[in-house]
C-alpha cells in the first residue's frame, strides 16, 4: 500500500494513437487527464519505419515522429504525461483503484484503457534483428505492404488473418510465398480457397522458418525447412510478414472486465463503454479486426467523449 493516494479525474492507461487522442479530447474538455505511457511509450507505431496511410501527412512520417507529435499535442492542452506502467487495478468498488509500478496508488473518477495489443512473432534472432532495423519484417500487411509493390515476399501463418493478409499482398506484390507449419490451414474454407485460387500465391505446407536472411540492413531472403522431408532451401524475398496473431495487453483487467476468448476487452456496441461504469476502452485492446492507427485514434476520441458524458452525469445536481 502506498503512503499517499492520488486522486485523478481521468486516468489514461497506455499511449499510442488511441491514448494520445483520448488525452487531447479529455484535456480540451477540462478533465485534467493523467496519462501513463506504459512499457512501450508510443505503442506499436514506434517500431514502424514509415507511416503513409494516416491522414494529414501527404509526404508520410515515421512512426516515432508521429507519436512525438501526438504527445506534444496532448501535452499542449495540459495532459499530465508520465513514465511508468499500471501493474494492478481494482474496479470492484465505486472508486476505480489503480497501482503504478506496483507502489503508487491512484483513485480515479474515470479510466480510459489504451494498452493496445502486441503482435506475436516467431522469436528468431534474425527476425527480431530486421524488425528492429525496419528492414523488411512486419506484422501488418495493410500497414506495410505498399512498400513491397512488385516485389517478392514471404508470409507466415495459417489462420483467417494470414490468408486475408496474403491475399492483400498478392494485389501489390509480384509473388507471395505462404508458409504453413502443418499440412492444413486453420482458416475457414472460404479464406483458404481464396489464397489457393490466387495465381501469384505459392503455399508451402509443412514448412517452418529457419532464418530470415539479409545484407545487414534489409531482408534478402528466408531460409525454410520442410518438417516432413527435412529439406532446407532459401526463398528470395525482400519482405517477411508474420501473421500468427496478436495478444491484447489486458491481463491485469481480466478479473474485472469482460474479455473475449483471446483477451480483447468487450465494449458495448457503438460505444467505448466496458461492463464497469466509468471504465472505457480504446484502440487495439478492444479491436481484433482493423488494428490501424486511424481507427485507434477514432476510438480514443470516442472514449474521451464517453468519459466526459459519464463524469458530467455524475456531477449534475440531483433535482428535488
Amino acid at each position: 500500500m502506498s503512503d499517499t493516494i492520488e486522486k485523478v479525474k481521468c486516468l489514461i492507461i497506455g499511449s499510442g494513437p488511441a491514448g494520445y487522442t483520448a488525452a487531447i479530447y479529455a484535456a480540451r474538455a477540462n478533465m485534467a487527464p493523467v496519462l501513463y505511457q506504459g512499457t512501450q511509450p508510443g505503442g506499436q507505431l514506434t517500431t514502424t519505419n514509415e507511416v503513409e496511410n494516416f491522414p494529414g501527412y501527404p509526404e508520410g512520417i515515421t512512426g516515432p515522429e508521429m507519436m512525438m507529435e501526438l504527445q506534444k499535442q496532448a501535452g499542449r492542452f495540459g495532459t499530465d504525461i508520465r513514465d511508468g506502467w499500471v501493474t494492478r487495478v481494482d474496479f470492484s468498488g465505486d472508486v476505480h483503484r489503480v497501482w503504478v509500478n506496483d507502489h503508487k496508488e491512484i483513485h480515479c473518477d474515470s479510466v480510459i484503457i489504451s494498452t493496445g495489443a502486441s503482435a506475436k512473432y516467431l522469436g528468431l534472432v534474425s527476425e527480431q534483428k530486421y524488425l528492429k532495423l525496419g528492414g523488411g519484417v512486419s506484422a501488418c500487411a495493410v500497414c506495410d505492404g505498399f512498400f513491397y509493390r512488385n516485389q517478392e515476399v514471404v508470409i507466415v501463418g495459417a489462420g483467417d488473418s494470414a490468408c486475408e493478409e496474403a491475399h492483400y499482398l498478392s494485389k501489390l506484390c509480384s509473388k507471395v510465398t505462404m508458409l504453413v507449419r502443418r499440412d492444413v490451414f486453420r482458416a475457414s474454407k472460404i479464406m483458404a480457397n481464396r489464397v489457393k485460387n490466387t495465381k501469384n500465391i505459392e503455399i508451402l505446407f509443412n514448412t517452418e522458418t529457419e532464418e530470415v536472411l539479409g545484407d545487414g540492413q534489409v531482408v534478402t531472403g528466408v531460409k525454410v525447412k520442410d518438417n516432413v522431408t527435412g529439406e532446407v532451401k532459401t526463398i528470395p524475398a525482400t519482405g517477411f510478414f508474420v501473421a500468427i496473431g496478436h495478444k491484447p495487453n489486458t491481463d491485469i483487467f481480466k478479473e474485472y472486465l469482460d474479455l473475449d476468448k483471446t483477451g480483447y476487452i468487450i465494449n458495448k456496441p457503438g460505444t467505448s463503454k466496458t461492463n464497469v461504469e466509468g471504465v472505457f476502452v480504446s484502440g487495439d485492446a478492444a479491436d481484433h479486426v482493423y488494428r490501424q492507427a486511424i481507427t485507434a485514434a477514432g476510438t480514443g476520441c470516442m472514449a474521451a467523449l464517453d468519459a466526459e458524458r459519464y463524469l458530467a452525469a455524475k456531477e449534475a445536481p440531483v433535482e428535488a
